[in-house]
């Protein structure tokens, strides 16, 4: 069995399974448990090959036990309670006490084991989404096995045939199943470690929910309107940030299990994207990009060099995609004069507050009643002020002088004097103005220490 070293894989909130897990079924592996949707620290190989552990935003990786060779995991299919911002709960199906569950993490070359077992309410199986395998192992209900019955265990086992970026989820009452929640990130690290080597190493899953204000629960039978739209189950202003030392190499590995495609924007750099679910990139076949669409029931890894310290956004650049507690219903009110309505609206409703005649940032900075475990539409603050944003947002932040393995939130990038936006009041600043003899339109090229980089963007060496 494990440690409690291993069990808590540098983490006060990782903790032993149930009891049950302990007592009636003692040959199986310990199946840990996640109380918090913060970010844990990557689980460093405690046996079999060496790799560099992926970070799980908001989330953590699933610790395993070695049995003659094999590498054994402990799956539990459950109902949980996923906080998605402070001030709103979730009542999802999850894995190991939280939704997405647990990133499962191996090497190329791996047997792994894999025990399942069920705790919902209803049967499930788990489908090894991108893995080759036998198919009696792909986990389609009634195709390939049977489903597996509330309370009892199954286990998978096959071999690691190829490295790269997966994801877990279950084909039993599937439309169910992934709307509450089951999911989960499969990332396999290459047997050879010179093997694209990075630095750091980030992945999340995208999901999306139609919850009611003032509700817990998904409306499982929708398709098309939802309305939060999440990292990894969380929203913005609480999904973690990307904490970056500047001049690494860095990794993102994005899944898509919702109902539309979404196409992940980071501000700041070019990337270029190096796996997808179906294997690596050669690198001739790669191109620099600033935006990747992540396509339904698909994985898109991408890579870049980080040179340029800040606050770097990343986020879905569909704009409804940015928005908490979306409601479509909403009319347009922008240009509407709705002073003598808000007066009579207010004789039985004192706290009526009239807006979006001219947009809708005032709903960020205004603060107006809303039903219990509800976010703003908008929300998040940043230190010049109101950011608007929501749902599925973050940022990459890129610092001089942190330490590897650390990956705690910087606060606010520390802008130099000279390079932030200012307003214009009839004359530039004297440092501003352009040399004497340059040429016109000089402040158009590219600054000294902003250097183009190279196509590829090749390995930093850190």
């Amino acid at each position: 069995m494990f440690s409690r070293r291993q069990i808590l894989g540098g983490s006060a909130a990782l903790i032993g399974a149930a009891t049950w897990t302990r007592t009636s079924a003692m040959s199986l592996p310990e199946a840990p448990i996640m109380q918090e949707a913060t970010t844990q620290p990557p689980l460093l190989p405690s046996a079999g090959p060496d790799y560099n552990p992926v970070v799980t935003l908001n989330g953590w990786s699933l610790p395993f036990r070695m049995t003659n060779g094999v590498k054994e995991f402990h799956l539990v299919a459950e109902p949980v309670e996923r906080q998605m911002a402070d001030g709103m709960t979730a009542y999802l199906w999850g894995y190991n006490g939280q939704s997405p569950g647990p990133t499962i993490e191996c090497v190329e070359g791996d047997r792994v084991r894999i025990f399942v077992s069920n705790k919902l309410p209803e049967h499930t199986s788990v489908h090894w989404h991108g893995m080759i395998l036998p198919c009696g192992m792909d986990g389609v209900a009634g195709l390939t096995q049977p489903a597996i019955p509330s309370g009892k265990t199954f286990v998978y086992e096959f071999d690691i045939v190829k490295s790269g970026t997966f994801m877990y989820h279950p084909h039993a009452d599937e439309m169910v199943q992934m709307a509450m929640g089951m999911m989960g990130s499969f990332v396999v690290h290459p047997k050879d470690p010179s093997f694209m080597p990075v630095d750091r190493d980030f992945v999340f899953l995208l999901s999306s929910y139609d919850i009611e204000p003032g509700s817990y629960l998904p409306r499982i039978m929708e398709m098309t309107d939802f309305n939060m739209w999440t990292i990894n189950s969380r929203i913005f202003p609480d999904v973690a940030p990307l904490v970056v030392r500047k001049d690494d190499r860095v990794r993102v590995r994005v899944g898509n299990l919702t109902m539309t495609n979404h196409p992940i924007h980071m501000h700041g750099y070019d990337f270029e994207v190096t796996c997808t679910d179906g294997g690596w990139v050669r690198p001739e076949a790669r191109w620099p990009e600033v935006t990747i669409d992540i396509p339904v029931g698909g994985m898109r890894a991408y890579e870049f060099d980080a040179v340029y310290p800040g606050d770097w956004a990343l986020h879905c650049h569909k704009s409804h995609h940015t928005m908490n507690a979306m409601g479509h219903d909403i009319p347009t009110f922008i240009g509407a004069d709705k002073t003598s309505v808000a007066r009579k609206i207010k004789v039985v409703q004192p706290d009526y507050m009239p807006m979006g005649t001219d947009g809708m940032a005032d709903m960020a900075e205004m603060s107006m009643p809303i039903p219990a475990n509800t976010i703003p539409m908008m929300t998040g603050w940043g230190q010049f002020g109101s950011l608007e944003m929501g749902g599925m947002f973050t940022v990459v932040k890129v610092r001089e002088g942190i330490e590897p393995g650390d990956y705690e939130d910087p606060g606010d990038y520390e802008h130099p004097a000279g390079t932030v936006a200012y307003e214009w009041t009839g004359s530039l600043p004297t440092a501003a103005a352009a040399p004497e003899g340059s040429d016109e339109g000089s402040s158009m090229r590219s600054t000294p220490e902003r250097q183009v980089m190279p196509s590829g963007g090749g390995h930093s060496g850190h």
